[in-house]
């Protein structure tokens, strides 16, 4: 190549045949054969007998000596334990087409090459790093003339590069070549192999990483080799930056950077994607090079990406992940360092003692020369979170570790790059601990930072553990991967909340935590009736397992406990108690009380409602939100009466029970009603959200059923137990008594705690068929759950909070409404309540698309809300009977940004 010029890299058109006929004349080489790709040079793969072998045919540009300096290259690779090409025919001068050229032959690996590996990801960035390292430190003491030469791909050259071949690219990158120029001086020199990248790394069979194509050999910085396999993994995966970063991590657990060669490895990023553009567009300007021609859009997309990035951060982000700590000599200070757990899960925040400020070293001690305790690096502190908040905007991430030692305990100098707080002149502690935390800025950087921004802080205050001497990273949230298990192994069609859900671990009242400490109000679960981890629930639960836990035939106090109370909070004469293990197990036993009890088959139910999952609680489910071939598969023993809906049914408004009435008389009429057991109803439709029965209705079923020798069952599971503020059962809001009463949710605050409330007289019917037996149902540890659930609804007035916080938030829902055209109606009482979204008020289409990204979106404010009904466009509005009215105006307000954003 020429001193002046740097173009000319064209190779001359060569066909195949006369290069085989060369191969076979000068070094006997024949067999099947094919061209192999090439910026710059020729490659021909022949198979011979003994193995693959590729002759190469080198560009017109480059000395003998420059081949010389290759093939000693690869010995010292072989020396080293690096797979790559083994020379076979040293350098020689052949013809070919009219052109005479040189021409050398190396062994062909075989392998998986990294090109185009489909889910090309963070393993392969670490793994290009890893073997750019690894060349890298073989090649440190290597000299050799060939090496000494000027080439386009020298990033030394590059702004000489671009200047000759795009001269406009040269403005574009006058940043980067002005950040190359304040440090480039101080760069180290030594040979490198200058194209490490998925092109030239080939995995092989035994899982190691090869290295090919060493054609571009030369004296450079040390650092441009890792400047350009960094720049080679731009636009190859989801996250650039953690690519790079990746790759820079990796790359520097093998070589030891230099501060400038940090600072300029990201310029010289920029200035490589840039002459691969310069020359790309050079190599293919008349037409001839195909190989260079794929790749063009790729290069281009690449230097648009880099420029897209910004360079002082990401010189930051590479300085952090690149330095590495020094540790700190703590002998004679302290034995060690012990992390503490303060993560999500620590028993040390049970009972809600993360939401006292520094209480993380309650009963910890303190001492000299012994072993310290600590918090930990890149934990998700709980006791920095804060609830009614967005997701991810809580300061909890830990960028250092707090240590507790006395105060006046005097350390060592500290390392540069240590930044620590809690010391005072003379390295004293002052105050019975010292924060330490590594930092690759200048200035003084944050302790905590948030989830969104942890990505970038991570790698500017990197992992302290090497400054201890101990590892005091936390480990990283598996959210992704749990998931991964979950859907291998937990049958899909038991579906999860959210496309990607975050994972929870911990709740408090009406607050669910997830593994980043995020918390969110939770406004979907009527399970936790007195809130979740109640202290007084926790207690209960754990002395009855430590005291016994068995089925329910023998005799303890519990049952009969548990039993006596669920007798006295319902009507006069249901005074029978089945105790199960589910509102499923309830209903289907109701089922079969209801058919003994009257001899009859047949059960009426309502359309569009939801009683359970088994043979029997399905068959009486009717709702297409959850089977949507419902109306198709009922059995024939189930007779469905119209959904009595005053919104969106038949006949609206308060005052239609008369009508639905009048049509179920016409529907009596048209059937034989001699086999019917009775009817089973929701007193309010829990799963449409809440809506409230048209007045009368339950009385004049009732009524009927009654009249033709049936039994009427109410089923609680949902809308029962206090939830509604103003009743404690639901039923007593149409003035009505059920003959069976079904409960379960509520009763176990998550425990399996379910039961069947029923008059002498039904209960002994069932006995007529023999013994009710359920193993768990009913347990010890049940029965004491579920009596610690009525002692805090109790003593904490659960019901009367339902009223009063449930009345609020209806109020300010209503008060959306009247901002909102998408809300068509606010249904329900107390803390069960339905926001219903539809496209129109006229038409009262369901919004179901808006419905799911207002979930979605709510989600991000912080409020975990679910839609249902079977136009699943009905907001459920049902948390925990502890719930504030500071959490409700949190969560009304989130839903009037959501519904504001979305209808922009």
């Amino acid at each position: 190549m020429d001193d002046g010029n740097l173009s000319g890299l064209q190779m001359p058109p060569i066909s195949t045949d006369p290069v085989m006929a060369v191969a076979s004349s000068k070094w006997g080489l024949t067999g099947a054969h094919r061209e192999l790709g090439s910026n710059q040079d020729y490659n021909l793969r022949i198979t011979t007998t003994d193995g693959p072998v590729v002759v190469k045919i080198v560009n017109p540009a480059w000395e003998r000596d420059t081949i010389d300096a290759q093939h000693e290259a690869l010995a010292v690779m072989a020396a080293a334990g690096i797979p790559a090409p083994v020379p076979v025919f040293r350098a020689d001068e052949i013809t070919v087409d009219g052109h005479d050229l040189l021409a050398h032959v190396i062994t062909y690996v075989d392998g998986e090459p990294l090109l185009g590996r489909a889910g090309f990801g963070t393993a392969e960035c670490r793994l290009l790093g890893d073997i750019a390292g690894r060349v890298v430190d073989a090649l440190a003491g290597f000299n050799h003339p060939g090496t000494q030469r000027r080439s386009q791909w020298d990033l030394r050259l590059a702004t000489e590069v671009i200047d000759q071949l795009a001269p406009p690219l040269r403005s574009t990158l006058a940043d980067a070549t002005a950040r190359l120029e304040a440090v480039q001086d101080q760069l180290p020199l030594q040979v490198i192999h200058g194209d490490v990248t998925d092109d030239n790394v080939v995995l092989t069979p035994d899982g190691d990483a090869a290295v090919i194509d060493f054609g571009d050999l030369s004296l450079s910085w040390r650092c441009a080799e890792l400047a350009v396999t960094a720049a080679g993994v731009l636009g190859k995966t989801s996250d650039d930056v953690a690519a790079v970063l990746a790759v820079v991590d990796a790359f520097a657990g093998r070589v030891n950077l230099t501060d400038a060669e940090l600072t300029a490895v990201w310029p010289l990023i920029v200035l490589r994607t840039g002459v691969l553009v310069a020359c790309s567009d050079d190599l293919t300007a008349d037409g001839t090079n195909s190989y260079a021609a794929v790749r063009s859009a790729g290069e281009r997309r690449s230097l648009q990406i880099a420029l897209a990035l910004d360079a002082e951060e990401m010189t930051w982000l590479i300085r952090g992940t690149g330095q590495h700590l020094r540790r700190l000599d703590l002998t004679g200070v302290i034995e060690s360092v012990t992390p503490v757990d303060l993560g999500v899960t620590s028993e040390r925040w049970d009972d809600g003692a993360w939401l006292t400020p520094d209480a993380w070293h309650d009963g910890l001690p303190l001492s000299r020369k012994a072993p310290a305790y600590s918090t930990r690096y890149g934990e998700y502190r709980l006791d920095r979170a804060h609830p009614l908040s967005a997701q991810g905007t809580a300061d909890v991430f830990a960028l250092g570790i707090e240590v507790l030692l006395p105060t006046g305990t005097k350390l060592p100098e500290l390392p540069s790059g240590v930044t620590a707080f809690g010391l005072d002149a003379n390295n004293t502690v002052v105050a019975d601990a010292v924060w330490l935390q590594a930092c690759t800025l200048p200035g003084t950087p944050p302790r905590f930072v948030s989830a969104h921004a942890e990505h970038v802080w991570r790698n500017i205050c990197p992992d302290p553990s090497p400054l201890v001497g101990t590892d005091v990273a936390a480990p990283a949230p598996q959210a992704e991967a749990i998931l991964q298990q979950r859907d291998s192994h937990f049958a899909a069609v038991q579906e999860h909340y959210y496309d990607d859900p975050p994972q929870i671990e911990r709740g408090w009242r009406e607050f669910l935590i997830d593994t980043r400490a995020n918390v969110y109000v939770d406004v979907v679960n009527n399970v936790a009736t007195t809130g979740h981890a109640h202290p007084h629930l926790t207690r209960a639960a754990q002395r009855q397992w430590s005291l016994l836990n068995t089925n329910s035939r023998f005799h303890y106090a519990g049952s009969a406990a548990l039993s006596q109370r669920l007798a006295a909070l319902a009507p006069d004469g249901l005074d029978q108690v089945f105790l199960v293990n589910s509102g499923s197990e309830a209903v289907d036993l109701a089922l079969r009380l209801a058919m003994t009890a009257t001899g009859r088959a047949r059960m009426l139910a309502a359309r569009e409602a939801y009683h359970g999952w088994t043979i029997g609680s399905d068959a009486v489910t009717s709702s297409l939100g959850d089977n949507p071939r419902a109306m198709e598969s009922r059995p024939a023993w189930v007779e469905l009466m119209d959904a009595p809906n005053q919104i969106r049914g038949t006949h609206r408004g308060p005052d239609s029970a008369a009508a639905y009435l009048s049509d179920l008389d016409d529907q009596l009429a048209a059937i034989d009603t001699d086999q019917i057991a009775g009817v089973i109803l929701e007193p309010i439709f829990g799963n449409g959200g809440g809506v409230a029965l048209p007045d009368g209705y339950l009385a004049g079923v009732y009524e009927r059923v009654r009249a033709l020798g049936g039994v009427c069952i109410s089923d609680e599971v949902q809308v029962g137990y206090g939830r509604t503020g103003h009743y404690f059962w639901g039923f007593e809001q149409q003035s009505v008594v059920p003959d069976i009463i079904t409960v379960a949710k509520s009763m176990g605050n998550g425990q399996p705690l379910g039961a069947v409330v029923t008059t002498a007289a039904i209960a002994e019917a069932f006995a007529a068929e023999g013994s009710f037996f359920s193993s768990a149902g009913g347990s010890p540890v049940s029965c004491a759950i579920g009596m610690a659930v009525l002692d805090v609804m109790e003593r904490e007035q659960l019901q009367h909070n339902a009223l009063v916080v449930g009345d609020h938030f209806r109020t300010e829902l209503q008060r959306l409404a009247d901002r909102h055209q998408a809300i068509g109606a606010v249904h329900g009482f107390g803390l069960y309540l339905g926001v219903e979204l539809v496209t129109d008020r006229e038409s009262f289409t369901p919004a179901t698309d808006l419905a799911t990204d207002v979930c979605e979106s709510l989600l991000r404010e912080g409020c975990i809300v679910q839609a249902t009904g079977d136009g699943h466009n009905v907001l459920k509005i049902k948390p925990p009977l502890v719930v504030t009215a500071d959490s409700v105006d949190f969560v009304v307000a989130a839903i009037d940004r959501v519904l504001t954003r979305l209808s922009d």
